[in-house]
């Protein structure tokens, strides 16, 4: 395989990840004098925000996702290619992708984060995370599957395991899949499954923290508190999950939750690289990058949003800035300039992070949102939270039809998505899967001789 790629004089920016941070770059890099290259593992760009409403059939996965292609139509200079990034040598300006290899000018690491299981490899074996749009697919599958299952079953504690869902991490996704799926207990399964006691379905939000989202202050934390509990969700703090057996989430305290519908979103973890130094990565394991996102140390090399650290550099966000969208989205915007600025020979700008506010939703009506001098929570900061969501989506048809669907689901607390498929590959694609997993990539490539060394094209 290969890039196909044509070599031009113009000095080639490749970017790795189509994520906020990454596609805010490339659509700030239109009508440079670079050549720009998007990798990424999708042909789609994917709303992290609004992944919990697939997982409980709230909306559909096409509605937060766009293809990249369509998105860089009719666009001079611009190349995608969906790849996977294996290992980068930057002594050479070259990285090695599941597809080939490709040489850069400058390179730029936006891969985000995937699902951090902190050295459990049980629990990453049995959990179901939900960090992209195909994990959440496969949630709400497993979590339809269940309901079905339930009304079938012979035993009594099989029925309770299958409706009983624990959910690890009391972040901003665990509070708001634990509110959307309270919402589906509470108005959905009583229409579709009358003859299934909706009682019988349990939902756990299990934090070893003293608080619900850390992140925010402690009024809000005890706002969305009320919230679910209220709603009938179960709130267990101070709680650590150490493992799952048998069907049963095992607490550090000894205790236990039968439960069939295991979810993960306790804590996140940079994308890997595969052959970078471990001197470059700091906590959650963040590239560590200076104030202007330039990895220290490797020429060329930036990095911005959830995939790097800025420990230092930026007065108010000692010790790294918090991984949210607009952090991504405004160092992306910042790199275009200060890319084009080092093309004019020009000094670079360093980053300074402006927080335009955190949010965070539970259920109908029911929200938290903090900014500079203000909170609030309740309706208000619901609205709030649905005006600045459905602004960030891309494209007209997927703005029209998110709104619809909340419109939709607001009034008749009903929704027509609750399918469960399953998608079959065909043999081709199989087969070429399992040709690339057992291709291995490595430091001696470069020892194969000195085509390496040269351009792909």
């Amino acid at each position: 395989m290969s890039f196909n790629i044509p070599q031009t004089d113009k000095k080639r920016v490749v970017i790795v990840g189509g994520g906020f941070g990454g596609l805010k770059l490339a659509n700030k890099l239109k009508g440079s004098q670079f050549q720009v290259v998007l990798v990424d593992r999708n042909n789609y760009h994917q709303f992290p925000p609004l992944i919990y409403q697939i997982a409980s059939a709230g909306i559909e996965p096409s509605s937060i996702s766009f293809p990249f292609r369509k998105i860089f139509q009719r666009r001079k200079d611009f190349f995608y290619r969906m790849a996977e990034v294996r290992s980068i040598f930057p002594e050479h300006k070259i990285i090695q992708t599941s597809i080939g290899k490709v040489q850069y000018d400058y390179l730029v690491l936006a891969a985000g984060t995937t699902t951090n299981f902190f050295g459990n490899e049980h629990v990453e074996g049995e959990a179901m995370p939900m960090k992209n749009v195909s994990e959440a697919m496969g949630l709400r599958n497993a979590l339809l599957d269940n309901f079905e299952r339930a009304l079938t079953c012979a035993g009594e504690q099989e029925r309770q395991e299958l409706l009983n869902v624990v959910i690890v991490g009391g972040g901003a996704t665990g509070v708001e899949i634990a509110g959307a799926l309270s919402e589906m207990k509470n108005f959905v399964l009583p229409k579709d499954y009358p003859d299934l006691p909706s009682s019988l379905m349990h939902i756990y939000l299990v934090e070893a923290g003293p608080r619900l989202l850390p992140a925010m202050s402690e009024e809000s934390s005890a706002h969305v508190e009320k919230y679910l509990r209220g709603m009938g969700v179960n709130v267990l703090l101070n709680k650590m999950v150490t493992d799952y057996k048998d069907h049963c989430v095992i607490l550090k305290d000894g205790s236990s939750i039968a439960t069939r519908t295991f979810i993960w979103v306790s804590g996140v973890a940079a994308q890997p690289v595969g052959n970078l130094d471990p001197s470059h990565l700091g906590r959650g394991r963040r590239i560590i990058v200076d104030e202007f996102n330039q990895v220290k140390g490797l020429d060329g090399v930036f990095s911005i949003g959830d995939q790097c650290i800025m420990p230092e550099g930026d007065p108010k966000w000692q010790g790294g800035h918090p991984q949210l969208a607009q952090v991504a989205i405004q160092q992306g915007s910042l790199l275009a300039k200060n890319l084009k600025r080092l093309a004019e020979g020009q000094p670079m700008r360093p980053f300074r992070y402006r927080n335009l506010g955190t949010m965070a939703t539970v259920g109908r009506n029911r929200a938290v949102a903090e900014f500079s001098k203000m909170k609030m929570a309740g309706f208000v900061a619901w609205f709030m939270w649905l005006v600045v969501h459905l602004r960030s989506i891309l494209g007209v048809r997927n703005k029209l039809i998110v709104m619809f669907n909340w419109m939709w689901n607001y009034f008749s607390y009903s929704q027509s998505l609750r399918m469960i498929i399953y998608a079959k590959k065909a043999q081709e694609v199989i087969r070429r899967e399992k040709r690339l997993a057992s291709t291995h990539w490595g430091t001696d490539l470069l020892s194969e001789g000195s085509e390496y060394g040269q351009s792909e094209e």
